[in-house]
């Protein structure tokens, strides 16, 4: 059995500048097809906008409220929403206020699957 706490993931920014709490992933789980994350992003921030070759993405808004931007198109999201980010779809989060989300990553997160241009 896994299970880890929260509290006790040390969090880190990653290469599209959120700051993450890995839950459950590469890096301190036997994941194979998921991972999933707590990520944070302040008012007025923002992710650098960038894509997935490999991983689907889910983000589930706990906290906040923020700009959801996919392949150019926009839409405010609020706690209790769930959004859906395609493999190779471009996107970008900007916080509206403080958000707190859950990311959901399908094969599971690596920095190295991260891409700008």
């Amino acid at each position: 059995m896994t299970i880890r706490k929260i509290s006790e993931q040390a969090p880190f920014t990653t290469k599209d500048g959120s700051i993450i709490r890995s839950i459950l992933d590469l890096s301190n789980a036997p994941v194979k097809m998921q991972s999933l994350a707590e990520a944070t992003v302040p008012a007025g921030g923002a992710t650098d906008r960038h894509y997935h070759k490999l991983s689907e993405e889910f983000y589930f808004l706990l906290e906040g409220k923020a700009l959801m931007e996919i392949d150019g198109e926009e839409s405010e999201v609020v706690p209790g929403d769930a959004i859906l980010i395609p493999a190779g779809a471009w996107h970008q989060i900007t916080g509206i206020e403080e958000t707190r989300f859950l990311c959901c990553c399908a094969p599971p997160y690596q920095h190295d699957d991260t891409y700008f241009e």
